[in-house]
């Protein structure tokens, strides 16, 4: 065995051992090596007593090394692949985990976020490049029709624009995301809280397989490992630090979604909630996520969130704006000769001069503008209103 094979199986027997994002663990594996470190655990040495126990109340369903090596095994079956920090593939940006401190933090998943001790990958795509010009969408798995809506806009929108989109694989609004990427023929990515073999939930079965096809399933645990509730909210750290930026579209008052956006937050990533109606329950997270951290920006769409992630001055999304019309180019003047002109019938120059406050030169100088623009005609008594374009006036005949 190359010392490389025993860096990895020492890898996959640690964050078996102690599940991942243990920070005591990660700083045993910076300081000694994955092997040092799992002999060190092994022989009972951990720096602390719930440490201890919880290596010693794995051990008693296990060998970790057999564990490790069983992995390694099923993972060639699946034709997956397992990718360590020693790896080209290796997404460096969830070394930001390695800081991340979460304000209030008690529950083992707000202080237990240290960065992956290895990653079990789906797919043909190298995950550093997957996830180089990425962002996560996520949101309620009960999503209305409003989410859905619009994560799947966000995410065919991102994915056409050559942005990997990033998610959990969930139900509704993650569901979404992935599926609105697919469409685009674009690249997306789901971090799983199970086994990269274990389709979870089941509905989502097709979609995993048609992700594996074109993208990438990623997990922190071995193939054939459970969906637990506590590996969801662990999954999460990953999802906000793998990616430049989080967009939560829908989220009840307690949610993991809005637990993703804390820490993306925390690491000062590009934090983006899509506002939803205020009488939906499936909003109040996300309006709630706006009103208590004021770093979270509104977005809209995909020009949005691209001018929060993208390249400072080349992004930028276009201001707000309704259609054009005929009259946007006229100055005060101008306007003031066509509010003057009469509704039906001609009027001449004395008269409109006299309505529009203007003197004679003036008005007759914008009455010839108006005319370039096809807004008023002269006739033989005066000047009358143009008539509207032919399709316009059809339209307004019809029923």
């Amino acid at each position: 065995m190359s010392g490389r094979e025993e860096r990895t199986l020492a890898r996959i027997a640690l964050a078996w051992l102690t599940e991942p994002g243990t920070r005591s663990v990660h700083q045993l594996v910076d300081e000694l090596g994955p092997v040092a470190a799992l002999e060190l655990l092994l022989d009972g040495g951990a720096p602390d007593r719930k440490l201890r126990a919880t290596v010693a109340a794995r051990m008693a369903g296990g060998d970790p090394r057999a564990v490790a090596a069983e992995a390694v095994e099923r993972t060639a079956r699946l034709g997956a692949r397992i990718v360590t920090p020693e790896d080209e593939e290796w997404p460096a940006r969830v070394a930001d985990l390695h800081g991340l401190q979460l304000p209030e933090a008690y529950r083992r998943v707000d202080t237990e976020t240290a960065p992956p001790l290895c990653f079990w990958v789906r797919g043909a795509w190298p995950l550093a490049e997957a996830l180089e010009r990425s962002v996560a969408v996520v949101g309620a798995r009960a999503a209305s029709g409003y989410g859905t809506h619009v994560a799947t806009e966000l995410g065919y929108g991102l994915a056409d624009r050559d942005w990997t989109v990033v998610s959990g694989g969930a139900y509704g609004i993650d569901a979404a995301a992935h599926r609105g990427a697919l469409t685009a023929g674009g690249l997306t990515v789901a971090v799983l809280a199970c086994g990269v073999d274990r389709p979870y939930p089941m509905g989502n079965a097709a979609l995993f397989e048609r992700i594996a096809e074109s993208g990438l399933l990623v997990s922190e645990w071995e193939p054939g490992a459970d969906p637990l509730r506590s590996r969801f909210l662990i999954r999460n750290r990953v999802i906000s630090a793998g990616t430049l930026g989080t967009v939560v579209v829908e989220a009840a008052a307690r949610s993991g979604a809005t637990q993703t956006a804390h820490r993306a937050l925390a690491m000062e990533r590009p934090t983006m909630a899509v506002p939803g109606p205020v009488t939906s329950a499936m909003s109040v997270g996300v309006h709630e996520l706006m009103r208590e951290h004021p770093k979270t920006r509104l977005v809209t769409g995909v020009a949005h969130v691209l001018e929060e992630v993208g390249r400072i001055g080349v992004d930028l999304a276009p201001p707000a704006r309704g259609p054009d019309r005929p009259t946007d180019p006229l100055d005060d003047e101008a306007g003031s000769v066509l509010e003057a002109m009469p509704r039906r019938g001609t009027a001449g120059v004395e008269r409109l001069a006299a309505r529009a406050g203007l003197d004679l030169r003036t008005t007759l100088r914008k009455l010839s503008l108006l005319e370039e623009l096809a807004l008023v005609v002269r006739r033989e008594e005066g000047y009358a209103l143009a008539p509207p374009p032919r399709s316009t006036a059809v339209r307004a005949a019809g029923p």
